[in-house]
């Protein structure tokens, strides 16, 4: 187990790009390979919430609550049934998070004061990893402004380049801005399918592009992963054997040695 925490928001500005499903299966993987894993669900739609079973009756205290100071972290995060990954839900509060804190001085970084008040204290988490909206809002701020890097799933399609440029955009704006760490871990392609001559050509123009930033890993288009979430479960509970779930126990050893390597420098 690691002793140094990491904070890796998965974002990306374009929506239907694989980044909830990532986030869960990422964190699920780490999790089954010794990581102690907490995910912060800072979209209002809460698909991660309900991907990793947690009914929205039983979200009493959420990522809202940590955000406008009603809660910390170790009263927020909830286990899952997955051993070693835990949750802070979404809730539709999120919607009106914006308005209640926009006012404040501190309102770029009040995840990251969360988290930095956690501490050692509670359950110490080797990994967090933010699943922030598919927009360019207060909430996604605060997810950059709180984290190490930023993971990036790209789906293998048409315009995932213009995507991309978008969020490398935002990330340097972040940078200039709330948090002058901020890094890209590492850029995931998602929901390939090698049958499709356009899914290869985008696969190559993204790693002329992006070089080593871009995962060798790649997330192939898989019915038991899109079937995954309706039964409330991660892929990799749902059907370990299954092309998708094998794809991310692989990015999860990918994503822990480039963080070893990050350590190491």
């Amino acid at each position: 187990m690691r002793s140094t925490q990491r904070i890796i928001t998965v974002a990306n500005q374009k929506g239907g790009v694989g980044k909830t499903t990532t986030a869960i299966n990422l964190a699920t993987a780490l999790a089954a390979i010794g990581e102690n894993v907490l995910i912060v669900d800072l979209d209002p739609q809460g698909n991660a919430s309900t991907g990793l079973g947690i009914d929205r009756r039983d979200r009493a205290v959420s990522s809202y609550d940590v955000l406008v100071g009603l809660a910390d972290i170790s009263a927020a995060a909830m286990p899952t049934a997955v051993p070693g990954l835990s949750i802070i839900p979404s809730t539709l509060d999120l919607l009106g998070v914006e308005m209640e804190i926009a006012a404040r001085p501190d309102r770029a970084h009040r995840l990251r004061d969360a988290l930095r008040k956690e501490g050692g204290g509670g359950q110490a988490f080797s990994y967090v990893l933010i699943d922030c909206p598919p927009s360019l809002n207060l909430l996604t701020i605060n997810s950059m402004a709180a984290a190490d890097s930023v993971l990036v799933p790209l789906q293998c399609e048409f315009f995932a380049l213009e995507g991309l440029s978008q969020l490398l955009n935002t990330v340097e704006m972040v940078r200039g801005s709330v948090n002058p760490d901020l890094t890209i871990q590492g850029i995931v392609l998602t929901m390939f399918d090698g049958r499709n001559n356009l899914a290869n050509q985008v696969v190559d123009d993204v790693r002329s592009y992006m070089g080593e930033k871009v995962y060798q890993t790649i997330i192939p288009r898989n019915v038991r992963v899109s079937e995954a979430p309706s039964y409330g479960k991660p892929a990799i509970l749902y059907d370990l054997k299954c092309s998708g779930s094998q794809a991310y126990l692989q990015l999860a050893s990918e994503v822990i040695r480039r963080e070893r390597r990050l350590q190491a420098a």
